[in-house]
This record gives C-alpha cells, structure tokens and sequence, in this order.
C-alpha cells in the first residue's frame, strides 16, 4: 500500500529581519518516512524546523506548507501542534517549577483529550519503561539540572507520551559524547518501532547519529536550497567528502547548462 504525503513544501522562501534565508525548498515527506536533513552551517536546515513549527520571527515571503493535504503557511504554532507536529530542540530551555508530568498533563489537554490521573501516570510509568528511563525523572523540573544527553532523552520521552504524527528532531546529537548518542538513537528506534507510522525529520551536521538511526531519503540543504537527495549513502559521502563537493557539482552542473544553452 502506496504511502500517504505527511508533509508536503512548496517552493518555500523564508527570511528573518530582511534577511534570505531560505530560497526555494521543496519536500515531500511520506507517512512513516525517516528523513534526513544535512547541510553546513548557515545553510537554512533550522530556520526550516522553525518555520514548519511556525516561528513567529520568520516571514514566509513565497511558498506554502501543506501538512496532511491542509495548508498550515498562516496557522501558529500551537496549533500545529494540537495537530501533530512535534519539535525538539537543538538546545532545550531550562523551565524550573515545572515538572515533566504537569507539562505533557497540560499538552494532552490542550488538545481537548481528558484523562484519568490514574490512566495518565500509567502512560508515563509505560513510557519510562519503554525508554529505559528511571522513574524519578518524571518529577524533576524541565530540564533544569540536566545534562546534555538527559535533555534530549526527555524530547524522546515526551513524544513518546504526545505521540505526534510527525517529529522534528533539529540538531538532536548537538554536544552529546557517544554513549549519550547511542543512549538517544536507541529511544528514538523503540519508539518508531512502537509506532511506525510516526514521521521523523531528523536534521543533522554528521553522519554519525545516522550510522544509528538509519533515514529513508536524505535531502542536502546548502544556501537555502535543496543541493542533492538520495538514500543513507548520501550522508555516507559527507562524511568521506565534506560539503565542498556540492558547492563543486553544483557549479559544475551549472556551468554545463550554460555551456548547452549556448
């Protein structure tokens, strides 16, 4: 059976305080998929996290984003995540007073679901288990305290509460060692195996979370655009080349076109 289209962008301009950022992207992104988004600094991968997520401080100035056949372009945030979208960040904020429990309690009811208290600390225990994740860390404050792999680990922790239709996981292996690396890929594996139509977008500088957290497609964003797209050996050949290669072929394939116009 034929995948439906999760996430479906239309060549996407976006720019932040007059500034460019993103000059033309187009993606479309199945059900169920495991994409990758690589490309160097400054190249736009998470302006476009942000902008699917609906940051209020980028204008879209062409283009549309079309989220289970709906257009989502003007819609803010929140509400784009009641209906699905989920982000995790490339560095978590600390919010003391807050603790995990109270947080993901008010997310599921800001989207009109009630809960029992008792059905709801099962989810968690459940969840907890399923990550391999001591208990004790659902009554801490968000973040505060933790270190750099314990923060993404409660990302993972949450979706896996939330269950959202799509997650973007912007820069997850930012600053964590290997064990922490491996710690976080393996609650990201439990959890598309525990549900497999969940969508993630997982963007990333390196190679190395995907040698564990292997994509269905990677896409190469460079200037603003999408460069190259290809299968897990894609990444592969970033890791061997680096990203001078695209800015080479790129260059080459258009000085070709200006050689064949002539």
């Amino acid at each position: 059976m034929k995948s439906e289209v999760i996430l479906e962008i239309k060549d996407l301009h976006a720019s932040i305080e007059g500034k460019e950022i993103l000059k033309g992207v187009s993606i479309n992104i199945n059900e169920g998929e495991k994409i990758a988004i690589m490309g160097p600094n400054g190249s736009g991968k998470s302006t476009l996290a942000s902008i699917i997520m609906g940051h209020p401080a980028y204008k879209i100035t062409k283009g549309s984003i079309h989220y289970k056949g709906e257009n989502i372009t003007e819609i803010p945030p929140e509400e784009r995540a009641r209906k699905g979208i989920f982000l995790s960040f490339q560095y978590p904020q600390e919010i003391p007073g807050v603790t995990t429990t109270n947080l993901l309690r008010q997310a599921i009811k800001s989207k009109g679901a009630e809960i029992k208290i008792t059905d709801y600390k099962k989810i968690l225990k459940e969840c907890a288990k399923m990550l391999k994740l001591d208990e004790s860390f659902l009554s801490r404050n968000i973040n505060e305290g933790f270190s750099g792999g314990e923060k993404k680990r409660s990302e993972i922790f949450q979706m896996a509460v939330l269950k959202p239709s799509m997650a973007i996981l912007d820069e997850t292996d930012s600053g964590l060692d290997i064990d922490a690396l491996k710690i976080v890929a393996d609650g990201v594996n439990t959890l598309k195996k525990s549900m497999p139509s969940m969508t993630f977008i997982i963007i990333t500088h390196y190679q190395r979370l995907l040698n564990y957290v292997v994509p269905d497609k990677v896409f190469i964003l460079e200037n603003g655009k999408i460069k190259h797209s290809g299968g897990p050996e894609l990444a592969q050949k970033l890791e061997e080349k680096g990203y001078s290669w695209i800015q080479e072929e790129f260059y080459d394939e258009k000085n070709e076109e200006i050689i064949e116009g002539c």
